[in-house]
């Protein structure tokens, strides 16, 4: 089958997102597609070692993303024409999403769409406008209305979408991770990469946003230091428009010589090495909606500490494969300190059961694709 999968960001510019597009496109060639990466042209395009389709683009303000301009793109349009996809999906709602639309309806072939982020918080958490947000979300939803199929990564995530007001059927489709084992030579080499020492060693590895709580992670570990004395390494991989607040926090409370800012990371057998290393994964984003990052801390057997309630803590038992808490500095500096003793049976818990690998997903997804084909092609 010929698939097109479409999002707005591109390796190295980066999200969660793009991340799942990437392992849609490399396990569905993996499984004898021929699937392409279709998004807006980043800066410092990533050589991939599978197909893509870039359009034209302009760099928004203050944003890690660009705005995509397919119509601009006489070589994209005249590719795309070409390839002849059998089947769209695509991961945005917005110029990515537009345009695989469009590839649909002209073509006759299905649009699938997954819904991955918080659309209300991310508007009304830059415009400070109920109006704005409702309007953006209201258009979200018009244009899940026109898709063949709607899908979300958890349960969790489907009750968010149906509070946005979608009201048909919502198909539960998993992101997978593939399991890792780590030895005790690639704990050591990110051990001594970072200068970590013998330490309990904390993580947090995402987009540098003050929306993913990370406030919360830093003043936490102050009274951490304070109230339990332990000497302690806090490692945040990443980049993001709040990199810098984060680094003038840590120094106005202390932290300097605790915390380690590794920056982006795009080699991921390192990006797993200083997962195994971690003794824990600190993820208290309540904004998230099923984030890798936790999943594949998991696969190399480090728990995470996640906030009671949230989309990211569906799938997580406290105290059995991972620790909840409340939405508290005290408390996650408490939880912290109960953990450690039972981090590493918890870890073996916590990747028996959370993670799916990527080839189970991608028989799911084609059995979806496959139906959805056939269903298009009787029709017609």
């Amino acid at each position: 089958m010929v698939i097109g999968e479409y999002v707005d960001c591109y390796p190295p510019d980066i999200d969660g997102v793009g991340m799942v597009c990437k392992s849609y496109v490399e396990g569905l060639n993996a499984l004898g597609n021929t699937a392409y990466y279709v998004s807006p042209r980043g800066k410092n395009p990533y050589p991939g070692k599978f197909p893509v389709l870039h359009f034209p683009s302009l760099p928004i303000p203050r944003e890690p993303y660009t705005l995509g301009l397919p119509y601009l793109g006489v070589q994209y349009n005249y590719d795309v024409r070409r390839v002849g996809f059998e089947l769209v999906h695509t991961h945005s709602p917005f110029s990515a999403g537009i345009e695989a639309a469009g590839e649909a309806w002209r073509n006759g072939i299905p649009l699938v769409t997954s819904f991955h982020s918080k659309y209300y918080d991310d508007f009304f958490g830059k415009t400070g406008s109920k109006l704005i947000a409702d309007s953006i979300v209201k258009m979200i939803v018009r244009f899940y209305d026109k898709c063949d199929e709607v899908w979300t990564v958890n349960n969790a995530t489907a009750d968010v979408l149906h509070g946005y007001g979608y009201e048909h059927e919502i198909v539960i489709m998993p992101n997978g991770t593939d399991l890792w084992y780590p030895t005790l030579e690639d704990k050591l080499d990110a051990q001594n990469k970072y200068n970590l020492g013998d330490k309990n060693v904390f993580l947090f590895v995402g987009q540098h946003n003050f929306k993913k709580n990370i406030k919360l992670i830093i003043e936490a570990l102050a009274v951490y230091r304070k109230c339990f004395g332990e000497d302690f390494k806090m490692l945040f991989v990443g980049q993001g428009p709040d990199a810098g607040a984060m680094l003038e926090m840590v120094k106005q409370l202390g932290l300097s010589d605790n915390v380690v800012f590794a920056g982006h990371l795009s080699d991921r057998n390192l990006m797993m090495k200083i997962y195994a290393r971690a003794d824990l994964f600190l993820f208290p984003s309540i904004y998230d909606n099923a984030p890798m990052v936790v999943r594949e801390a998991a696969a190399a057997g480090t728990p995470s500490i996640l906030m009671r309630g949230s989309c990211s803590a569906e799938g997580v038992t406290d105290n059995v494969n991972g620790y909840l808490c409340e939405n508290d500095p005290v408390e996650l500096a408490e939880r912290i300190h109960f953990a450690l003793p039972s981090a590493e049976e918890t870890g073996k818990a916590a990747r028996m059961s959370i993670p799916l690998a990527w080839s189970k997903v991608m028989e799911m997804v084609m059995g979806r694709y496959s139906n959805l084909v056939a269903r298009k092609k009787k029709a017609d």
